[in-house]
């Protein structure tokens, strides 16, 4: 009998009905899977609630009291964790969602410990995670307690749904990043590499910059500087401060201080910050437009200088001095003194010929200029533009924040992605939502984190994580 039609033709139309159906189906699928955006908010209010009421000062740091808290969290949905110590108190947890292998794994990373506080500058209990006026207070409600348990929330939201996945997802809380990161990311890397080993990683270091209540970009941490702390040491003659002398190690040590404080270092772009001021310029007011569009002018990098710190910050290695220690009496005038600077170096810089410059800036053979013995965080290229992430990232901004841009940014502060880019992971940086008056909190006083904008984070977050790792 003859058919109608001929029978390849036959298969393509229930090929297409069949594609169709799953389209449909996996549409279905994937809407059911969406988690509850407003309860998983609740639920890291919650978490993050009784993180921040773990105290993890570092130093000493106790984050295995933190890392216990996540894992009691973890152990409750079915998700083993393990916790590494290499000094006692002070665990690293990880946790593994695994996937078809289909792909490399993608890494969540937050830390645990916090800095210290002056407690009699708040205004609430630092560690009593108040709620008030839409905020959660507490240290590390920033820096970085509410990026890690809004990771945690996406990882056990992942698990819970059933999402499949290309590639294993991994949880990872450090210790140490405040102050001892050989505890931390050091030691694992060193120690447990086949633990947390990713092709991507997500951790702090960026912001999603909030202005006038709407998100006006996504700045994602590409790279960054980093910490290589000078020492400058001043001698001179001892004796009775009823006879001044030129030679006072004191007022010798205070100009060289001034003169390195006062000194700024070349400008010098790389492609993370050449792409950030060139993206910056494109919303922003005519006035700092200019600016970001004529960084070689003198009289710019000036204006930069005297009233966008942030901005002069990324275009150079800054020198900020924060210790000074001297004398010891009154009446007794020292025969040498001491002062610390925080030099926060562009990833390419050469320490031994920055010190040799800064010697020349302070001009005093009597001052000497002491560069770092050895180096902690690594200085690595940042990561790449053009990955696969870093795509989803831009996708999510544009689907959530469509009048937003994304922004690559090298942070002028230290992370634990130094470690990870080291061993060639491509990490980018994120953090809650804030503004710059809240950003400013961070390491400072009545440090906070906006309730709503948690659940705005988790949201960016879920989206990302779904579109790099859930099974195609």
């Amino acid at each position: 009998m003859k058919t109608p039609f001929p029978l390849p033709s036959r298969l393509g139309v229930i090929g297409l009905a069949l594609l169709a159906f799953g389209n449909c189906f996996s549409a279905a699928a994937a809407e059911r899977r969406t988690p509850d955006f407003a309860a998983a908010r609740d639920e890291v209010v919650k978490n993050l609630s009784g993180f921040i009421q773990v105290d993890t000062v570092s130093p000493p740091g106790n984050e295995t009291r933190g890392a216990d808290y996540l894992k009691a969290i973890l152990d409750r949905e079915g998700i083993a964790a393990e916790i590494f110590e290499l000094e006692k108190g002070r665990g690293n947890l990880v946790a593994r969602l695994k996937g078809s292998g289909k792909k490399k794994p993608l890494l969540l990373m937050g830390h645990i410990d916090v800095v210290g506080v002056e407690r009699e500058k708040w205004t609430v209990d630092p560690f009593a995670a108040v709620q008030k006026d839409g905020f959660i207070y507490g240290r590390g409600a920033i820096d970085d307690k509410g990026m890690t348990a809004s990771l945690l929330q996406v990882f056990i939201s992942l698990k819970r749904l059933g999402v499949p996945l290309d590639r294993d997802v991994i949880f990872l809380a450090c210790a140490g990043e405040e102050s001892s990161t050989s505890v931390g990311i050091d030691f694992m890397v060193a120690k447990h590499w086949d633990k947390i080993a990713a092709e991507f990683c997500i951790n702090e270091g960026g912001r999603l910059f909030e202005e006038n209540g709407a998100i006006k970009y996504v700045g994602v941490a590409t790279g960054e500087k980093v910490p290589r702390p000078f020492l400058l040491s001043a001698k001179g003659p001892s004796g009775h401060a009823s006879r001044p002398s030129p030679g006072n190690a004191i007022v010798r040590l205070s100009a060289a201080v001034a003169k390195a404080g006062t000194w700024q270092a070349p400008m010098r772009l790389n492609d993370t910050t050449r792409e950030y001021f060139k993206r910056l310029a494109t919303i922003s007011s005519p006035e700092e437009a200019r600016l970001y569009r004529s960084l070689d002018d003198p009289k710019t990098q000036e204006e930069l200088w005297l009233h966008h710190p942030a901005a002069n910050a990324a275009l150079r290695t800054t020198i900020t001095p924060t210790i000074i220690k001297g004398g010891f009496r009154l009446n007794v005038i020292p025969g040498d003194a001491l002062a610390q600077l925080d030099v926060r170096a562009l990833p390419d810089e050469d320490i031994e010929a920055f010190a040799s410059t800064l010697r020349d800036v302070i001009n005093d053979p009597q001052v000497e200029v002491v560069p770092p013995a050895s180096f902690g965080r690594p200085a690595t290229p940042p990561s790449r533009m053009d990955t696969e992430l870093f795509a989803a990232l831009e996708r999510a901004q544009k689907k959530m924040f469509p009048k937003a841009i994304t922004i690559p940014q090298m942070t002028v502060g230290a992370t634990d992605s130094a470690q990870l880019r080291a061993k060639g992971v491509q990490s980018y940086g994120l953090n809650v939502p804030t503004s710059d008056a809240d950003g400013g909190r961070m390491h400072g006083n009545d440090e906070r984190v906006s309730i709503k904008g948690l659940g705005i984070f988790l949201e960016y977050l879920w989206t990302v994580v779904a579109d790099v790792a859930a099974a195609r």
